[in-house]
């Protein structure tokens, strides 16, 4: 792959997770996508801090993480988790108004 290529990917990447997390933020999402063990998962998730469970501090340092611009990060309000799903899975996703009122967001 040439170096405009890996550049252009890149940028695309960035700017598609930028929009994912821009949308978790204030909404739920039905977000459809291919596990790693090739089954399909629908996941009703969110980055809402009005939906997101209260962390406790801790007097552990944080290990530092390097970002991941392939994965988005999330909380499965279904599960009751935080989970992530790759930006190359994604089959689908809808903003759900029914989800969102179920919430409490609309």
């Amino acid at each position: 792959m040439s170096t405009q290529k890996q550049e252009d990917d890149s940028i695309f990447k960035s700017k598609m997770r930028k929009s994912f997390i821009e949308m978790l933020n204030d909404n739920v999402l039905e977000v459809t996508f291919t596990k790693v063990d090739g089954t399909e998962r629908v996941m009703m998730c969110t980055l809402n801090p009005t939906l997101l469970p209260k962390i406790e501090e801790s007097t552990e340092p944080k290990k530092e993480r390097k970002e991941n611009l392939n994965v988005v990060p999330c909380y499965d309000l279904e599960a009751k988790g935080w989970r992530s799903f790759r930006l190359d899975s994604v089959k689908d996703f809808e903003f759900s108004v029914i989800q969102n009122k179920k919430w409490g967001l609309i």
